[in-house]
């Protein structure tokens, strides 16, 4: 891992790229991220922020499809946005490029990519934003009960996707006017403003109502694979559970995951051995314990579902950290 950062009194900031997605995940600070790597290929993730006074922005790409389950901080307004044109879906909606979802304290929602993608993230106290939208608007900013889908004017979404990028930029090249409390000041009002600028424009909430009760759905079937013990899912006992028919869960895990129940709890379970592969002491680990340590009773066929999933065997996984620790 590579990584930067920089300290001051009003702002502190850095920059790191990643090629193990349990770092990657830990590394998103402000949110509980849990990250499962549906795709082959060596993992590749970059991640910049930037914390002013009142405001956090971020920026993460990643190179490869995955499924992030994320868990909003209690105490922030969180808007999330994509900052490149390839397809990806919060919430079980597809986001244009433009589009800002806008969530409030403590919510929990699934971001999935089917590829190469990358995000922006900026984040406030809830009354921060109030007392702002009442300077500008003449009116208090309240916070979405379940979130708001805007869709502001092409200008107004232009200059919040530069002016994220300008800040990222300044981040990423290591300038040194980042360092100036002036300048920290300067851009988190500019910010500020263009963010209030897009809340006055028009959202799409009907999209957001229509997919509320499937995504509560979600947040309860996260919390069952949470507890839940054991390889294999018992479908009709889980769906007893969640109060849903199966049909009902697959419908769900369509929309938001892009995977079929079961098909989700295997990447879950194969990002987890993964991670374990990639964190193993070379000295000690085998695969096989680290495979039975993740319920995976047949060394045979996890080795060939890994390799699927991943593109290499798991003893490669493990071979290549033996690699870099001599």
């Amino acid at each position: 891992m590579l990584s930067r950062a920089k300290t001051q009194r009003m702002a502190v900031s850095g920059t790191a790229t990643f090629d193990n997605s349990a770092d990657y995940q830990a590394a998103i600070g402000g949110a509980c991220v849990n990250l499962s790597v549906t795709g082959g290929g060596d993992f590749i993730a970059s991640l910049t922020w930037l914390n002013l006074r009142y405001l956090r922005v971020v920026r993460g790409g990643e190179n490869v499809p995955r499924i992030a389950y994320i868990s909003l901080p209690p105490e922030r307004a969180v808007f999330c946005f994509p900052t490149s044109a390839e397809p990806s879906i919060w919430s079980g909606l597809e986001l244009r490029f433009g589009d800002i979802l806008f969530r409030g304290r403590g919510s929990r929602t699934h971001h999935w990519t089917t590829g190469e993608s990358q995000w922006g993230l900026i984040s406030l106290p809830p009354e921060q934003l109030a007392a702002c939208g009442k300077v500008l608007t003449g009116s208090q900013i309240a916070l979405p009960r379940n979130g708001r889908l805007l869709r502001p004017s092409r200008s107004s979404a232009t200059r919040l996707l530069r002016l994220h990028s300008k800040v990222c930029r300044l981040v990423e090249t290591g300038r040194e006017l980042i360092k100036h409390p002036e300048v920290a000041r300067a851009l988190e009002q500019e910010l500020l403003h263009t963010l209030v600028d897009c809340l006055t424009a028009n959202d799409a909430n009907g999209d957001l109502e229509t997919k509320r009760h499937h995504a509560d759905i979600m947040v309860r079937f996260e919390d069952a694979l949470t507890a839940h013990i054991g390889p294999q899912l018992n479908m009709p006992e889980l769906c007893a559970t969640l109060g849903v028919s199966e049909r009902t869960l697959r419908v769900c895990c369509n929309e938001f995951l892009g995977l079929s129940p079961t098909r989700y709890h295997l990447f879950r379970r194969l990002n987890a051995a993964r991670s374990a592969l990639q964190r193993a002491d070379p000295a000690t680990a085998s695969v096989a314990e680290i495979a039975r340590s993740c319920e995976f009773s047949e060394l045979g066929r996890f080795a060939a579902t890994y390799r699927t999933a991943f593109g290499e065997l798991p003893s490669t996984t493990l071979g290549r950290v033996i690699e870099e620790s001599t």
